[in-house]
């Protein structure tokens, strides 16, 4: 017999979710073109890629001419770093960890072609 949970219940599992964020590139596969983003939630940032998929919406303005020329099956998500919250960690020294890793990431893709 499946136990209904409480609101309190509920809570606690929220509060103590595993948060993770990340760095993550938009692949042109034809061009090679890259954008390079940051994320305090990969799964968040994954799922909006693929309703914009899906949709044939282009969220992000870098990207609209060539996902209007080329179209939107020849962009693919790639995640290149995960990064999960530490429990005594705030949100803001989160975030500023990430932008570290998107700049440092940034410096290793050089050669690459960005948006």
């Amino acid at each position: 017999m499946k136990m209904e949970r409480t609101k309190k219940e509920i809570i606690t599992e929220y509060k103590e979710r595993k948060i993770l964020g990340g760095i993550f590139v938009i692949r042109n596969i034809d061009s090679g073109k890259i954008l390079v983003d940051s994320t305090t939630n990969l799964q968040g940032a994954q799922n909006l890629f693929a309703f914009s998929k899906k949709t044939g919406s282009c969220g992000m303005i870098k990207l609209q001419k060539d996902w209007t020329i080329t179209g939107k099956d020849r962009f693919v998500f790639e995640v290149l770093e995960e990064l999960e919250k530490g429990e005594t960690q705030t949100l803001k020294e989160y975030k500023d960890d990430i932008e570290v890793l998107k700049l440092m990431w940034k410096e290793k893709l050089a050669n690459a072609t960005f948006y």
